[in-house]
C-alpha cells in the first residue's frame, strides 16, 4: 500500500533493529508515513523535524530511555501522542508512563492487530479534534466583526458594546429593524463569551403559538398534551451552560411572559405537564424589532420583564443610516454567492450602485443580500431593477429639482409620453422571463430542480411560469 498523508505520520524508536524495521514495514503497508530511530536522541530529533502524529517508543533503550523521551516530547510537543512498548516484566513502568502522559502502552512482542486498533483510535480522535478546531476557527471568522460588515459610527459603537458585555453574564436586549443582523450580533456575543464552548440555541418566539412555545422553551412530560408521546427537553435545557437567543421577544404572549420572568429571576422552571423543578445555568440574549416601551404603555408587554431583559441594550442601526457600508456589503455578498453558486462574479453597474445608495432599504441588510443573491443566480441586474428604480427614494424626496435615475422622467416618443420607470419595469419582466426560461432549459424543465436553483418555492415557480407565458 502506498503511504498516504491522510493516515498520519509515525516515528518508531527501538534499539532493536529487527523489531523497528518489522513494525515500520507493517505500518507502511497500513498506509502510514514511518520514520525509524535507533535511540531516544535520534527519535527526539525526528519528532522535532517531522511533527509526527504518534511516537511509538520502546521503554528500555540505552542513553535516553522511553520514559525520559516521553517526558521531553510531552513537554515540548504536546500534540504528539506517545505509545510505549514494553516487555511483560516492566508493565509497572508502563503504567507509570500513562501517568506521565503516554497515550497507551503495548506489550512485546507487539500484537499487530492490537497495535493497529490502537493507532486507528488515536488517529480518529486526532481527526475529530482537528475538525472541531477548524469548525471553531470558522465560527470565529463567521461571527467575528470582520465578517459583520460595519464601518459606520453606529456599527462601531455596536462592536464596542459587544466587546464590553460579551465576557459578562448580563442579559442583553438587541433592538433594531428586521433584517439589520440582530442574530449575527447575538452569535458574536456568544462566540466572544466564556460560554463559547457550550451551545448557542435560537428560539423564534413569533413563529410558534403559545402552547407550543411553552413546550419549546421548557420542554414537556409524556402525556402533557395530545401527541406528547414521550418526555422532551426544552431549549433552556439544551442551552445549559451556554446562551439562548430569544428572537422577537416582543411577540411573546402575556402568560408566557410571566413564566419567562420567573426563569430570569430564579433560573428555575417546570416542564409542561410536570411538577419537577429544574435549574439551569444559561445566559439570555433577546431581540426584537418592536418598540417594547410602546408595548408596555399599551399593556401588552410586562415592564418588569423588560427591565430583566434589558440589562444592556444593543441597538443595531438600519441600513439607511449607514449607507457608506453599502459598497462593502455589495462586494461581500457578490463574492459569497458567486462562489456558492459557481457563477461568474461581475461588479454591479454604476447606475445600480447609485440606485442602491438612493434606495430606502425597508428590509435592511437582508433585503440587500437577497437582491444580490438574485443578481448572481440570474446573472442579470434587471432582476431587481423594478424594486430599486420603481420605488420612491430618500434622494428623490429630498431633491425633487435634481432628477435621479429612480424618478419618473418622461421622454418624447412620438405622440406618447413613455415613462422610463415603465421601460425599466418591462425590461425587468423580459429579463425575468429569459432568465426563467434559461434555467428551465438547463434543467430539462425539471421544475423542482429549477425552483432549488432559483431559490423559490415550487408554487412560486409555477406561478412565475404562468405569468411569463412559458410552456414546454
Amino acid at each position: 500500500m502506498t503511504p498516504t498523508k491522510e493516515r498520519g505520520r509515525i516515528v518508531i524508536a527501538d534499539d532493536e533493529e529487527a523489531a523497528r524495521r518489522s513494525l515500520g514495514q507493517i505500518l507502511r503497508e497500513d498506509g502510514f508515513e514511518v520514520s525509524l530511530a535507533a535511540n531516544g536522541e535520534e527519535a527526539l530529533q525526528l519528532v522535532a523535524r517531522e511533527s509526527p502524529d504518534v511516537l511509538l517508543t520502546d521503554l528500555r533503550m540505552p542513553g535516553l530511555d522511553g520514559i525520559e523521551l516521553l517526558r521531553r516530547v510531552c513537554q515540548a510537543y504536546p500534540e504528539v501522542s506517545v505509545v510505549i512498548m514494553t516487555a511483560h516484566g516492566t508493565i509497572r513502568s508502563a503504567v507509570q508512563a500513562l501517568h506521565d502522559g503516554a497515550e497507551d502502552y503495548l506489550t512485546k512482542p507487539v500484537d499487530v492487530e492490537e497495535m493497529e486498533h490502537l493507532l486507528d483510535r488515536i488517529m480518529i480522535r486526532k481527526r475529530l479534534l482537528s475538525e472541531t478546531r477548524m469548525l471553531r476557527e470558522r465560527l470565529d471568522d463567521k461571527y467575528g466583526f470582520e465578517n459583520i460588515i460595519g464601518r459606520s459610527a453606529g456599527m462601531l459603537h455596536v462592536f464596542g458594546l459587544v466587546e464590553q458585555v460579551a465576557p459578562s453574564q448580563a442579559s442583553i436586549l438587541i433592538t433594531g429593524e428586521s433584517g439589520t443582523g440582530k442574530e449575527l450580533i447575538a452569535q458574536a456575543i456568544h462566540q466572544r463569551s466564556p460560554r463559547r464552548e457550550a451551545p448557542f440555541v435560537k428560539v423564534s418566539c413569533a413563529a410558534l403559538p403559545e402552547t407550543l412555545l411553552e413546550s419549546e422553551l421548557f420542554g414537556h412530560e409524556r402525556g402533557a398534551f395530545t401527541g406528547a408521546l414521550s418526555r422532551r427537553a426544552g431549549r433552556f435545557e439544551m442551552a445549559a451552560g451556554g446562551t439562548i437567543f430569544l428572537d422577537e421577544i416582543g411577540d411573546v404572549p402575556a402568560a408566557m411572559q410571566v413564566k419567562l420572568l420567573r426563569f430570569l429571576q430564579e433560573r428555575q422552571f417546570e416542564r409542561l405537564g410536570g411538577n419537577q423543578t429544574l435549574t439551569v445555568d444559561v445566559r439570555i440574549v433577546a431581540a426584537t424589532h418592536r418598540d417594547l416601551r410602546s408595548l408596555i404603555r399599551q399593556g401588552t408587554f410586562r415592564e418588569d420583564l423588560y427591565y430583566r431583559l434589558n440589562v444592556v441594550n444593543v441597538c443595531v442601526p438600519p441600513l439607511r443610516e449607514r449607507k457608506e457600508e453599502i459598497p462593502v456589503l455589495v462586494d461581500h455578498f457578490l463574492h459569497l454567492y458567486s462562489a456558492k453558486y459557481g457563477r461568474q462574479r461581475n461588479a454591479i453597474s454604476d447606475g445600480l450602485m447609485k440606485g442602491f445608495l438612493a434606495y430606502g432599504w425597508p428590509g435592511n441588510v437582508r433585503e440587500l443580500e437577497n437582491m444580490l443573491k438574485r443578481i448572481v443566480v440570474l446573472q442579470s441586474e434587471d432582476a431587481i431593477a423594478d424594486e430599486i428604480f420603481g420605488a420612491p427614494t430618500q434622494s428623490a424626496q429630498a431633491e425633487p429639482s435634481a432628477p435621479e435615475a429612480n424618478e419618473p422622467v418622461s421622454v418624447d416618443a412620438g405622440s406618447a409620453q413613455v415613462s422610463l420607470r415603465d421601460i425599466g419595469r418591462r425590461a425587468a419582466r423580459d429579463a425575468e422571463r429569459e432568465a426563467l426560461k434559461r434555467v428551465l432549459n438547463q434543467t430539462n424543465w425539471n421544475r423542482k430542480k429549477a425552483a432549488r436553483i432559483l431559490e423559490v418555492s415550487y408554487k412560486t415557480l409555477l406561478q412565475k411560469i404562468k405569468e411569463c407565458g412559458l410552456g414546454e
